[in-house]
């Protein structure tokens, strides 16, 4: 109950905030700061004009002045600027009354913070936003269907974030979302023999189900290694590993590092360095292997790798020859399509994959060099010889089998060469207007695969059966293949067995029909082969069906224990035994009540889970007491954080998504508060991939880039180059930059003076990068050093950021001054006033005006200059940049472009260089507090307050200690207070 009225009680909080009876900052505010108020300030800034969405005559003591102490921290800024009184006004404060007003207010500050130190703030409980929901859903699911993208867009905070309770609230419209949500993941639900597994699409129907568990399947074989020259250029760099400067690895640990089988390596090493033979197929492969290049240079290696795919031509080749025709097996009416006589034929492949049958060698080319030992190994004339030749011939096709594996196959009764363009039929058993799926990787299995892997592929080839019950339709598309395409099965004999029976694979349905059928073939003059195939066929799948009926019923009660382990990943805390319980017995309900299937139960409990508060939302509730070795102070009405609150906390803010188990491991051993311990799980959480969700979530929405993906503010019949693919590339550098960043622990200031970014061919082509300087490419992207000789370096000439800040059809220097103004430095720009007028959309119509001197007149205008004065400068900086963030000598209008520019400082600069030298010389501080004090609201999920001024203040001055290092700012944030603690109390006394 004490938990419930807390939660409530955050739900409906009011910040309210203790007056300040310190008497000299009363007597202050009311002898000198008023009065000057009312002579300089009042004119504009009342409850009636409101300039600059600023109202200062609200505050009538020191109490209003700290709830509302925001709109302070602005005349603070605007004073400590000079250009507040703007320069036309009819009268000036003194230098003296300036300062004094400006001690107040930090006097006041100062005083707030120190009072309210160690407060935690309101941190109120709220629903995942819809960026936390995706990563949740991907880590819990283990794949990335996002579905929150059907819902609304979050709004953000105050801090221009949407990761806070003051902005994600839930709406009967939303819940419905919610629910819609939850239904879209429950259909990627797939049950297996060992509990459940989420697919990457959804698996309601058996076309989605084969899908699912064919494609596991070919990725499985597909990272396969089985390409022969791989194997010879591994065995020749281990044989010469002293002169490559690796004297201990081991066979297995090379194979290993260059993902080919160890297994299969040995048994080539054994074959190769073996004793040497004289006659056959082993003997040639051992003359072209001692014949490879000993030595590391280059040409060496060069030698090697040709010499090695001489070798391997020569395996393939030689193997492909050696393949035996297996002929189909026929029986009197039976069409040659029907199952038992394909799946036999199938069995006879995989019976010669490596068997030597005693096809003659070919005549023609061996890829053999005339008269080299190898060509001679393979001559043979005596009868002697010829029998060497034979046992070679069978070990090699033992060693070289004539394929690993089958992923596709046709119509195997038909004639191979008309059915090699029906492609894309993957594990087909090669059947004819019949689905049913042929395992056939016996040598992959027995030369390659480890111990691990085989169980792997068995547990995938069993879970197609299990997961698509494909052997069960397989048999009813028998049963009427032979009903219809055939003749076979027209006799009225045969007229109790249908393909649409539900019993038509019970035990004694499908002994029924094998004794029906195996009599009819027996009577029309099969042979014994074919009797003996049609009756394993019907034995086989009778098996098949009674295993899985048995791995069915064994299965179930393993469903509902993963559905409970399930619902505490889902819920990102240990579960009560009570909650166990409920979620078996809603279970239950669901199968005694309802009357609903296993596979629909386990369905509808999940989406209960997904729709659970638990999962929904975000509380992070104080533990009981523990914790105190981390907190800064003992503050009343506030404790620590319980150690999974605090997990939760911890990786909602490094990954927007769930905490993995080792963090939840620590946190339930009560060891996640010690702060090695959380500091070591930072610097862990950093490196790790799921580090993208806080490049993507909190540089999107701090350089408010995060929409640019939807962006469609571009005419690309003026800017064709403006494709998807390019609007893509531009979302990802910042991304990528950042990661980068993260990942080297990098100074924070290269996001101002890095001479690199990141590109790939579309942006590259876009910057007028030629292809010589970028480097190897990761996923398609490279770093682009020395990236000034092409304008770029750092994150202010990012072409997302030109581009999302130019209307269209021109440049904007006033809204790329302030992006740069309010995102970069911590500026607060008011928004214009409603009746300015708007400059033309078109760079090619602003007539015989550039645009520079547009915004010249503009800033004639008094009412208008405060503001533009101290942005315009920053965007006129980036004219030498289009509007789609392209480069550029004149502007739309044929015009020259003019990127100088007189700062605030009256410092002159020309373009991106000019704006970084005055950044650099006057406002670096204010980046770097500017990004703490972000930083801080977005890990804390709420707006700051001053009680945060400390941690904000320790955080600059350990980025400076620390060389600006990314992670010393973070480890700042998650060891402060108002990181570690909750507050239990609506106000502090």
């Amino acid at each position: 109950m004490k938990t419930l009225r807390f939660v409530v009680a955050c739900l409906f909080v009011i910040d309210t905030v203790t007056v300040i009876a310190e008497q000299p900052l009363a007597v202050t505010f009311r002898d000198t700061v008023t009065p000057l108020l009312q002579s300089h300030c009042a004119d504009c800034h009342n409850d009636v004009t409101r300039e600059g969405d600023l109202d200062l005559s609200v505050d009538q003591d020191v109490a209003s002045v700290v709830k509302n102490f925001r709109r302070w921290m602005v005349v603070l800024e605007r004073l400590e600027a000079g250009d507040m009184p703007p320069e036309d006004a009819d009268e000036q404060p003194t230098q003296q009354q300036r300062e004094s007003v400006v001690r107040w207010i930090k006097a006041v500050r100062d005083a707030e913070a120190e009072r309210t130190a160690g407060d935690p703030g309101v941190v109120l409980a709220r629903r995942l936003s819809n960026a936390e929901y995706n990563y949740t859903i991907r880590d819990l699911t283990g794949v990335d269907i996002q579905p929150a993208n059907a819902f609304p867009i979050d709004p953000a905070n105050e801090a221009g974030f949407d990761n806070s309770g003051e902005s994600l609230t839930m709406s009967p419209a939303l819940l419905k979302k919610y629910l819609a949500a939850a239904r879209f993941v429950s259909e990627h639900l797939a049950l297996t023999p060992t509990g459940f597994e989420f697919a990457p699409h959804p698996v309601i129907t058996p076309t989605d189900r084969d899908k699912f568990c064919v494609n596991r399947i070919i990725d499985f074989y597909k990272r396969q290694r089985t390409d022969y020259d791989a194997y010879f250029v591994l065995l020749w760099q281990f044989r010469n590993r002293d002169a490559l400067g690796r004297s201990g690895v081991t066979l297995a640990e090379l194979a290993r590092q260059q993902g080919l089988s160890a297994r299969y390596a040995e048994t080539l090493w054994t074959m190769l360095t073996g004793d040497a033979e004289s006659v056959g197929v082993i003997a040639a492969l051992q003359a072209m292997w001692r014949e490879l290049p000993a030595g590391a240079t280059e040409q060496h290696q060069a030698d090697a790798m040709t010499q090695c795919k001489q070798m391997a031509e020569f395996v393939t080749t030689l193997r492909e020859s050696l393949v035996p025709d297996v002929p189909n097996l026929t029986s009197p009416e039976m069409n040659n399509g029907s199952q038992p006589l394909v799946l036999w034929k199938n069995r006879q492949f995989v019976e010669n994959r490596r068997r030597y049958s005693g096809t003659p060698l070919p005549e023609g080319d061996l890829r053999l060099p005339e008269g080299s030992s190898a060509a001679k190994a393979m001559t043979v004339s005596e009868d002697a010889e010829q029998e060497l030749m034979h046992e070679s011939l069978e070990r090699f096709c033992s060693i070289f089998p004539d394929a690993f594996y089958i992923s596709e196959r046709a119509r195997v009764y038909l004639d191979a060469k008309s059915e090699k363009k029906l492609t894309g039929r993957f594990l087909s058993a090669g059947f004819h207007s019949q689905m049913g799926y042929f395992r056939d990787d016996a040598p992959l299995y027995d030369l390659m695969l480890d111990e691990s892997q085989q169980r792997q592929i068995d547990r995938l080839w069993t879970e197609l059966d299990f997961v698509t019950s494909a052997p069960m339709r397989q048999y009813s598309g028998f049963i009427w293949f032979d009903r219809t395409d055939s003749k076979f099965m027209r006799d009225r004999e045969f007229d109790r067995y249908r393909a649409e029976d539900k019993d038509a694979t019970s035990a004694e349905k499908v002994q029924g029909l094998a004794e029906v059928y195996i009599a009819k073939a027996r009577r029309l003059g099969s042979s014994e082969r074919a009797l003996t195939a049609i009756r394993r066929y019907f034995d086989d799948m009778s098996a098949t069906f009674r295993r899985l009926e048995q791995l069915q019923i064994q299965s179930e009660p393993v469903h509902v224990q993963a559905l409970v382990e399930f619902t505490e990943r889902a819920f990102r805390r240990p579960l009560s035994s009570q909650e166990r319980d409920d979620v078996v017995a809603f279970y239950e309900t669901l199968r005694d009540v309802d009357g609903l299937s296993h596979e629909d139960a386990i369905r509808d409990s999940v989406i209960r889970v997904l729709m659970s508060p638990h999962f929904c939302y975000r509380v992070d509730l104080p533990g009981d007491g523990g914790g105190e070795t981390i907190a800064s102070q003992r503050t009343p009405g506030v404790q620590p954080l319980a150690d999974v609150a605090l997990a939760n906390r911890l990786s909602y803010f490094l990954w927007s998504s769930m905490p993995d188990s080792a963090l939840m491991e620590l946190a339930t051993s009560g060891r996640l508060h010690d702060p090695g311990v959380l500091v070591e799980q930072v610097r862990r959480m950093l490196r790790d991939e799921r580090g993208h969700g806080l490049a993507t979530e909190f540089t999107g929405n701090w350089l408010d880039f995060r929409r640019f993906e939807q962006h469609n503010g571009v005419d690309r019949g003026r800017f064709p180059q403006f494709t998807d693919e390019l609007r893509q590339a531009m979302y990802e550098e910042p991304i990528r930059f950042f990661l980068d960043l993260i990942a080297r622990d990098a100074s924070v200031l290269e996001c101002l003076y890095a001479d690199y970014t990141f590109v790939n061919h579309e942006l590259a082509s876009h910057y007028g990068v030629p292809a010589e300087p970028i480097a190897d490419s990761i996923e398609g992207w490279s770093k682009l050093e020395q990236a000034s000789r092409w304008g770029r370096g750092g994150m202010l000439p990012m072409a997302v950021f030109l581009t999302y800040n130019s209307p269209g059809l021109r440049t904007s220097p006033v809204k790329r001054g302030n992006w740069v103004v309010k995102r970069m430095l911590g500026e607060n720009v008011p928004a214009p006033p409603a009746t300015v007028p708007e400059l033309p959309e078109d760079e090619s119509k602003l007539g015989d005006l550039t645009l520079r001197e547009a915004l010249a007149r503009h800033r004639a205008d008094s009412s208008c200059a405060g503001c533009h004065e101290r942005i315009d400068s920053f965007g006129l900086a980036f004219e030498g940049y289009g509007p789609v963030g392209e480069s550029r000598d004149a502007d739309l209008g044929g015009r020259a472009v003019d990127d100088t520019a007189v700062f605030p400082d009256k410092s002159e600069g020309s373009g991106l260089a000019g704006l970084l030298q005055y950044i650099r010389n006057q406002r670096q501080d204010d980046f770097v507090d500017n990004l703490c004090r972000n930083l801080l609201a977005y890990g804390l999920g709420r707006t700051l307050q001053l009680s945060d001024e400390a941690t904000i203040a320790q955080m600059r001055s350990t980025l400076a200690e620390q060389d600006y290092r990314f992670s010393s700012m973070i480890e700042v944030v998650v060891t402060s207070p108002a990181f570690l603690n909750k507050r239990t109390q609506l106000e502090l006394e």
